[in-house]
């Protein structure tokens, strides 16, 4: 075991956090006013008394926004980790699917799948994961491998009471936020060292994202009233669920 060298760590976030920035604009300037509105459910805005454009395309585009983010940061967040295990226990990305991270520590192999929060799936998808940790143990095991196998999921922030971390059905481990980050880095503060680093850049990137996110609700917004909108400027309901709902001609 190496000791975290933090000015390592923040160098690391410096150079890299800009990475999130550019894929979560890029990802916003690709989006679509029609292919976004065939995903959402348009019975919900009228049951919401939702009766202007403007809030409509809001609605969409923030839930869009919410939805993206989380998934590209996890992303950013699942290499930072993998970074920090590799500084400090020479860990590494897992050659198993569904495994994200793999490293040896206080005599136990550590195989680690990391999800951004404690609520990231639904039944399928953690038995999925239980699948995957079952399917890791038995290609160790077949390996030839005498340590012991802990299987952790790992969540990069929130907190579960220490009776409920272990899950017999499944035999693997549930962690969050302080004690994740301390697991992979032996360090137990730097769940809090690792936030100032990450609004590097911040200001800079969100002033241009406003100037893009400004630009669309607009566009959006011209778009919805065009095709979407009667000649008094109310929401013809009837066309916007036909093309949302109706058999494809």
């Amino acid at each position: 075991m190496e000791k975290l060298n933090l000015p390592d760590v923040l160098k690391y976030v410096e150079e890299n956090i800009g990475i999130f920035h550019n894929q979560r604009l890029e990802n916003f300037k690709k989006l679509k006013l029609k292919i976004v509105l065939r995903k959402k459910n348009p019975y919900l805005f009228k049951a919401k008394n939702v009766n202007t454009a403007t809030e409509i395309i809001q609605g969409i585009v923030d839930a869009f926004l919410s939805s993206s983010e989380e998934g590209i940061f996890g992303n950013w967040l699942e290499r930072f980790a993998i970074y920090i295990n590799d500084s400090v226990f020479k860990g590494r990305k897992a050659g198993i699917d569904g495994i994200d991270l793999d490293f040896d520590r206080n005599d136990s192999r550590y195989l680690v799948a990391i999800k951004s929060g404690p609520s990231w799936g639904n039944d399928s998808q953690i038995k999925k994961l239980i699948d995957q940790f079952n399917t890791a143990r038995k290609r160790l095991h077949t390996s030839g491998s005498k340590i012991k196998v802990v299987c952790v999921n790992g969540c990069c922030y929130g907190r579960l009471k220490p009776s409920s971390e272990y899950k017999s059905n499944g035999d693997y481990n549930k962690i969050c936020g302080q004690k994740f980050w301390e697991l992979i880095s032996g360090d137990p503060n730097l769940y809090i060292t690792i936030v100032e680093p990450l609004g590097m850049k911040a200001k800079e990137k969100n002033e241009e994202f406003k100037d893009q996110y400004s630009r669309i609700i607009n566009q959006f917004t011209k778009e919805f009233l065009i095709d979407f909108c009667k000649e008094d400027g109310s929401i013809d309901w009837e066309k916007l669920v036909r093309f949302n709902s109706s058999i494809a001609e």
